[in-house]
């Protein structure tokens, strides 16, 4: 074999350090979309930040894989999702599934049980930190599904294939998942009404 020429080397590798940086240049500019559903999937800003970064450090070492001409947004939500399953496992929750039996007026009773009070008077206690909290108490698998669907605006095709499930159990995640934030929701508001 002959080795290439020095000429036709270094225009290879020119060319590629092109491609590296229009696919970084091209990934960066999701970053506040990709931060914005990390903050809900996460409980506070430094573990938001922390995945983000372990997202694009996963996306710059693997631009290779990346196909042209796909959905680079899709592709970063991939991989975000998957850090935070892996982070989920690392952290071993097991959280409470107790079964929602309640239709959706479960607010409304429970203030109708504690007293009563006004629907601006709760939506003023529910804090931006609240609804966080709220969210981070949903468990991974329906809070994956509320956040790529309702906070990142995913097609229920788009949230199937970045999380590798069929669209069906996206639409069933996605029910069970506004169910369980509104039960949350709500034990907040009649907790701090009361």
């Amino acid at each position: 074999m002959t080795e290439p020429e020095p000429e036709t080397a270094a225009r290879r590798i020119a060319g590629e350090a092109r491609d590296r940086i229009r696919f970084e240049e091209d990934a960066l500019q999701y970053a506040d979309q990709v931060y914005r559903v990390a903050r809900r999937l996460v409980p506070s800003r430094e573990e938001a930040e922390d995945l983000v970064q372990d997202t694009y450090t996963r996306a710059f070492r693997s631009w290779r894989s990346f196909t042209q001409g796909t959905n680079m947004r899709a592709w970063l939500f991939r991989i975000l999702t998957n850090l935070n399953i892996d982070r989920g496992r690392r952290n071993q929750r097991t959280p409470d599934l107790q079964p929602i039996e309640e239709g959706d007026y479960f607010l409304y009773n429970r203030l109708e049980e504690t007293g009563g009070s006004e629907d601006e008077q709760v939506v003023e206690k529910l804090s931006q930190d609240g609804v966080v909290q709220a969210l981070a108490a949903i468990p991974h698998d329906f809070r994956d599904v509320l956040v790529l669907v309702d906070i990142g605006e995913f097609s229920y095709r788009d949230a199937a294939q970045i999380l590798d499930i069929p669209i069906g159990t996206v639409m069933s995640r996605l029910h069970r998942g506004r169910r369980i934030l509104k039960h949350e929701l709500a034990e907040q508001a009649v907790g701090q009404a009361s």
